[in-house]
């Protein structure tokens, strides 16, 4: 279930800035790099995200930019609902709780 919440982090954040640095995009995370590179190859991999590389010769710049696939534009959606029936039922659960106290 983590690795769905961090996916759903991930694809949120790249939306929001598809043209962030790794290192950005860790930070902003609270992910090391090597997390981050784990998580970004296996969206990659489900074909939810895209990742384009530029690269400018002269100065031998590189950097990447990130796009969310139609794909994991869906899986976003899934993932965003799954967390809310979630937190609606521990809001239940909470709430019962104390009624009972």
């Amino acid at each position: 279930m983590e690795d769905n919440q961090d996916h759903l982090n991930i694809l949120r954040l790249i939306n929001s800035e598809p043209s962030s640095s790794q290192r950005k995009l860790a930070k902003n995370l609270g992910f090391s790099l090597g997390k981050l590179n784990y998580c970004l190859k296996a969206l990659k991999d489900k074909g939810l995200i895209k990742i384009n590389n530029f690269k400018k010769r002269e100065k031998k710049l590189q950097y990447f930019q990130y796009i969310v696939t139609p794909e994991g534009i869906a899986e976003r959606t899934r993932l965003t609902m799954n967390f809310m029936k979630r937190k609606m039922q521990e809001y239940d659960e909470l709430k019962k709780e104390l009624e009972k106290k």
